[in-house]
């Protein structure tokens, strides 16, 4: 929780170097990095992402502002550039970072204990080094520095990027195939549905499309006509669909704070599908009325 004047913003504070930056590929829109002098006495100074500053200060500027973490007063001395959100839907902006041993000696409070360990290591390989050669390195240095016996496990975990995105894709892919099962059975129960109000209708209807056939009306004319309003009443839902699917994106966009947004090549998929639909299911009952004998219809009670 950190504080500034009457506002109160939930972030995550950690402690931490230039390196950290550098290594993320962070730079700053405006102020400076921690200084050496900070590193080593542990200043009470920070550097915060554009969402913590807007929260906190709204549109003036946050350099040399005092915020207070756990009742520590810090002063501003950096403003990070807008990085948005990552591929986990977090937002790198809500952030606010002090000197490594700011955060130990002060705001964890003393040495010892929780206050004293590193929570992560943020490693950059270089360009054109080989990133497993390096992971087995940074493995093997940990284990020489943990202690770790031969043929223990290790008390760390290490995580590329590489690892990460391929989590990601995998679970975006069971993410997609699951929205697309659930896509592809709400087609079917609204086709179904959409294919017994027509049948329904064509039972209703039957002494008009006797009597339209009477007057010179062929067989597929009453096929086209039928086809239509089914493909109508597919639009009509697909419509509707449109409409509450752009509503939830604003919603969640709103209050979730996802950056999601919809297309116009989605609105166009979606009537696309809906007019499939309204012809497959709708064909059967066209079908069935285009085929009626006009006697029979003009009969029918």
């Amino acid at each position: 929780q950190v504080v500034a004047g009457n506002a109160n913003w939930s972030t995550s504070i950690f402690g931490t170097s230039n390196d950290y930056l550098e290594a993320r590929d962070w730079t700053l829109e405006s102020g400076r990095l921690f200084e050496a002098a900070e590193m080593a006495g542990s200043a009470k100074v920070a550097i915060v992402g554009q969402t913590t500053a807007r929260e906190l200060f709204g549109d003036a500027d946050p350099l040399d502002q005092v915020i207070r973490i756990k009742k520590v007063p810090v002063t501003i001395v950096g403003l990070l550039e807008k990085k948005g959100q990552n591929a986990n839907g977090q937002d790198q902006d809500d952030v606010v970072m002090v000197p490594i041993s700011t955060y130990r000696n002060r705001i964890q409070g003393g040495a010892g204990g929780k206050a004293r360990r590193v929570g992560s290591i943020t490693v950059k390989v270089k360009e054109g080094q080989n990133m497993k050669v390096a992971e087995d390195n940074i493995k093997d240095l940990l284990r020489q520095r943990f202690r770790i016996q031969s043929g223990a496990d290790d008390s760390f975990t290490i995580r590329n990027l590489t690892e990460i995105l391929q989590a990601q894709e995998a679970s975006s892919q069971v993410m997609t195939l699951l929205l697309a099962a659930v896509a592809g059975i709400s087609l079917v129960i609204g086709g179904i549905g959409i294919m017994n109000i027509m049948l329904v209708s064509v039972t209703e209807r039957t002494r008009e499309i006797g009597l339209r056939m009477a007057v010179g009306a062929r067989g597929r004319d009453i096929l086209a006509q039928f086809l239509i309003e089914a493909v109508t009443l597919s639009l009509i839902g697909g419509g509707i669909g449109v409409v509450i699917g752009a509503v939830a994106t604003w919603a969640i966009g709103q209050f979730a704070g996802w950056q999601v947004s919809m297309t116009a090549g989605s609105i166009v998929l979606a009537a696309g599908f809906s007019g499939l639909v309204g012809v497959f299911f709708g064909f059967y009952p066209a079908r069935r009325a285009s085929r009626l004998l006009p006697i029979q219809a003009l009969r029918y009670e």
